[in-house]
């Protein structure tokens, strides 16, 4: 068996959009199990990780002889215009798709300091 190209390491695409009460981020993320998705916020910042297991069941008498799934750890981040309210904030993974509903912060919960 002979196949032209190489696979490019994987990399998921994300879609965000904004609307007043906050960013609605949507991220392809074929072939991972929920429980191995991560999301991570702090203040403005959104990382997100999740890792491919290769499964390793194998029946007796085959045997692999071309692979081009991706098996291992993806990460993206990226910083938003304003500050995530983390409790109020929503994932949900269906289907292949990361949904991310990031609610801002209000003016009222950002502090400042006044200077002296």
């Amino acid at each position: 068996m002979r196949m032209e190209g190489v696979p490019k390491i994987a990399d998921f695409k994300m879609d965000v959009t904004e609307n007043d009460a906050g960013y609605v981020v949507k991220a392809d993320i074929p072939g991972v199990k929920k429980e191995d998705i991560h999301v991570a916020i702090d203040g403005n910042s959104v990382s997100v990780s999740a890792e491919a297991k290769q499964e390793t069941e194998e029946k007796e008498g085959d045997k692999l002889i071309h692979s081009e799934r991706y098996y291992g750890r993806v990460s993206r981040s990226f910083t938003l215009g304003s500050e995530i309210d983390e409790a109020q904030s929503q994932a949900k993974y269906a289907d292949g798709v990361l949904e991310l509903t990031l609610v801002k912060k209000s003016a009222a919960a950002t502090k400042t300091l006044a200077i002296q």
